[in-house]
């Protein structure tokens, strides 16, 4: 089933666009959550909308995920398509996610850790059927693959983050260092051409003085030689 987020909802979302930018969204939610961070293990995020008001949050994907969490023996599927509430310890309302139960797929509807924490993430599907694990086999190895392999390429690649009512708000931004790198190099253009054309201006300066002088020396002579013409005259 396609979801289909409504004007009013998208209008107060913050939308976040491409797989690095979601990728880091959803690790922050989920730290903000106090959920485990590698629980929505996505790839390839066309786009991630987030509603701070009601905590309504959505995912969209190229292709579905099938994902198998080693240290909890389990298989979760996460659909193109994913979405849920979020809130302290608790994702609920989620659709797009199930997990595979000895030869069946059930769908997860909640997702929380316990309060207080005791260590462990319950998984809760429709129907009533629930199991627990514990937390740390839900958490993920290093950074999201999407933002290390862009950080290997581009440390300090440019992120931007805003919503989709029109507005362009940036939420982040961070100046790329080959974007710098790029502006030092037209600034020492600019600065290398402006001193060859003061360099150019000297020198036809200095030509027009030499021509200047030339004329004095030459006026002098004439000068000289009419008054010697003068004299002999006399």
């Amino acid at each position: 089933m396609t979801l289909t987020i409504p004007d009013d909802v998208r209008a107060k979302a913050e939308i976040y666009v491409g797989d690095a930018a979601g990728q880091e969204k959803t690790r922050f939610l989920l730290a903000e959550t106090g959920l485990p961070s590698g629980l929505l293990p996505l790839k390839d995020i066309i786009e991630c909308g987030y509603v701070e008001e009601t905590g309504f949050v959505w995912l969209k994907q190229r292709r579905k995920v099938d994902h198998y969490f080693a240290k909890a023996g389990r298989h979760v599927s996460y659909g193109a398509e994913v979405s849920a509430v979020a809130e302290k310890g608790r994702l609920k309302k989620i659709t797009g996610v199930k997990a595979k139960e000895m030869l069946i797929w059930v769908t997860l509807h909640e997702i929380c850790v316990d309060d207080p924490p005791q260590g462990k993430l319950h998984c809760k599907a429709i129907g009533g059927l629930s199991r627990s694990f514990p937390v740390e086999a839900f958490e993920a190895d290093g950074p999201p693959p999407a933002v290390a392999a862009k950080a290997a390429a581009a440390p300090r690649e440019v992120a931007v983050v805003g919503n989709d009512n029109g507005n362009g708000a940036v939420k982040e931004e961070v100046v790329a260092e080959k974007k710098e790198e790029e502006k030092e190099e037209e600034g020492a253009k600019e600065e290398a051409a402006a001193g060859a054309g003061e360099e150019e201006e000297g020198a036809a300066a200095a030509e027009i003085d030499k021509v200047e002088e030339k004329l004095k020396e030459m006026s002098t002579e004439v000068a000289h030689k009419h008054a010697e013409e003068v004299a002999a005259k006399n």
